[in-house]
């Protein structure tokens, strides 16, 4: 059975310009995930849902590329250096990113060692870190470039949705529906808190709902053009990372922050 997020949607489907050879062959990058070494091609096709006929005409395509390295002895396939410059030159693209190291450095040290501060963006149903400033503490939690948070689960997510156009976020909405059409009232209940919640403090929260052993919150950074959305955090171990502080001391901070990478006035007044 494929996993959710790798079939076309019908949007997808009827779109005459859309290129299906050419998702189904991401479709295959995307099933290599932290701690995966290497796969074969029943792996993939179990993970894609695509036939094993299929998955092999793209493994050998992408190996051709560079995208993929493939092991005779074995069977298996690994990520080659193809893919690494692709996630360079899109890391490298981002201006945000080179101007959020300071920010999320500032942050990050502030008076909780455990502290960690991150900027992400949406990829389809998750939050993909893209720049990381990890506590100073020696904590279970590492996070790093890279890792996924769930969009609808996490404060960094919410804090993306609620900033989001209604139209791109009815998008989203419309493509979890697909995959999991019973969650529907609890995601709208959730977007809903979130959307209060930052009306009211300016930041979105998550008390132990991604994982129950984190806290975190988080604002909505937009691009200097406008065009990118991005999430800001900061959180840790709820043992050590209260909600108190989170919202009494960091959450100002994470406002201003947010101000500062997306070039916006500072708010008047106190």
């Amino acid at each position: 059975m494929s996993e959710p997020g790798f079939a076309p949607g019908p949007d997808e489907a009827r779109d005459r310009s859309f290129v299906t050879a050419l998702a189904r062959g991401l479709d295959v990058l995307r099933c290599f995930r932290a701690g995966d070494l290497d796969l074969t091609n029943a792996d993939i096709s179990g993970r894609t849902g695509l036939p094993k006929a299929t998955v092999s005409r793209l493994t050998h395509t992408l190996c051709a590329l560079d995208y993929l390295v493939a092991d005779p002895r074995t069977g298996t396939y690994r990520l080659g250096v193809g893919v690494l410059q692709l996630g360079f030159g899109v890391l490298a693209g981002m201006d945000i990113g080179e101007r959020a190291a300071e920010v999320l450095g500032t942050l990050r040290n502030g008076p909780n060692s455990y502290i960690t501060a991150a900027l992400g963006e949406r990829h389809r149903g998750d939050v993909v870190y893209v720049a990381v400033r990890r506590s100073r503490e020696n904590v279970s939690l590492a996070m790093h470039v890279g890792s996924r948070l769930p969009l609808f689960h996490s404060a960094i997510g919410r804090a993306i949705l609620v900033a989001m156009q209604p139209g791109d976020r009815e998008s989203v909405f419309d493509a979890a529906r697909r995959d999991d059409p019973a969650g529907e009232a609890a995601r709208c209940a959730v977007y809903e808190r979130a959307a209060a919640e930052h009306a009211e403090m300016g930041f979105c929260t998550g008390y132990g709902e991604w994982r129950s052993d984190v806290n975190g919150i988080a604002v909505p950074v937009t691009s200097l053009d406008g065009i990118r959305l991005y999430g800001l955090n900061v959180g840790g171990p709820s043992f050590r990372v209260s909600r108190r502080q989170l919202e009494d001391h960091y959450g100002p901070l994470l406002i201003e922050a947010a101000r500062t990478l997306s070039l916006q006035p500072r708010a008047s007044g106190g």
